[in-house]
């Protein structure tokens, strides 16, 4: 088993404000969740923390919960609340 796996990051609205692009690539120990990714970006990017809790998430174009495990090659999406419309 590998000692770390590297995973694409696409952030959307907020998340790509604070980041100044809109997809990362991430190399994380082996085991790394969901929510070690987002305490990663938030790390970086305090003003992020607000969104912490509101964040949805989802691998592969299927909705996950923060504790999900990541393996190599994953695509993890960052879903901020939206709001809008008529």
């Amino acid at each position: 088993m590998p000692d770390s796996i590297t995973i694409v990051v696409k952030l959307f609205a907020v998340y790509q404000e604070a980041c100044g692009t809109p997809e990362l690539m991430l190399e994380l120990p082996a085991g790394a969740t969901v929510a070690d990714v987002r305490d990663r970006l938030i790390a970086k990017h305090p003003e992020l923390t607000q969104w912490r809790d509101l964040t949805r998430f989802g691998v592969n174009l299927q909705f996950v919960e923060p504790d999900t495990v990541l393996q190599p090659g994953d695509e993890v999406v960052f879903i901020p609340p939206v709001s809008g419309g008529i």
